[in-house]
């Protein structure tokens, strides 16, 4: 049976964020599953960010080249990814670009829904610097093995990809110690439900 959240008086904006591949989406899946709570998601406003056509989009392969686009002339997020994880510098100006517009896109669905809870789903809420945008932050793991062979698997990379993707990111032991909640995903996924399940128990008031 579905359970659901009675209504706080404040609004209550959750940060969402984690390692690359530690298991962020499915925590959101399960919070709108079984809790019916609203995801506010950084990597939808991302892609449209540098959507086809759009002003940042024109920005990079003014930069970059022509060739940054695939044929349909949409973004080679791969060929993007390459760029960034390798050059420091490159990585900051497409983020500055980028980031911007996701703290926007944020602030107006945050004023705009009814929802009294909300959970912004922020992969890079450190980074970005994000962390004003909510009042609670919560940080999912797992072991630096489990992580480096999930996304291994996930995207397709070699070891030395993703562990440039990793080391790309603040380390989690870095966002366990800023976070607020703690979810251990090194177990089964019916483990990380359970977590999950005793942490929603204190929004029933």
């Amino acid at each position: 049976m579905k359970q659901q959240i009675k209504p706080n008086v404040h609004k209550h904006l959750i940060g969402l964020t984690g390692g690359i591949a530690t298991g962020k989406s499915t925590v959101t899946n399960y919070l709108a599953t079984q809790y019916q709570l609203t995801i506010l998601d950084a990597d939808i406003y991302a892609r449209e960010a540098v959507s086809l056509g759009s002003p940042i989009l024109n920005q990079i392969a003014t930069k970059y080249g022509e060739n940054i686009l695939l044929a349909d002339g949409n973004l080679n997020r791969m060929k993007l990814g390459e760029i960034i994880f390798q050059k420091p510098q490159e990585k900051i100006w497409v983020e500055n670009m980028i980031h911007p517009y996701v703290r926007n896109c944020f602030e107006k669905a945050i004023n705009e829904l009814s929802a009294n809870i909300l959970v912004l789903a922020i992969p890079l809420l450190f980074e970005a610097k994000l962390q004003s945008l909510v009042n609670e932050i919560w940080v999912v793991y797992c072991s630096h093995e489990q992580q480096l062979q999930r996304l291994i698997e996930r995207n397709n990379l070699s070891p030395a990809q993703a562990i440039a993707r990793i080391n790309n990111q603040l380390s989690l032991t870095e966002k366990i110690a800023l976070a607020d909640v703690v979810l251990d995903n090194s177990g089964t996924v019916a483990s990380l439900f359970q977590q999950i399940d005793i942490i929603m128990k204190n929004y029933h008031k």
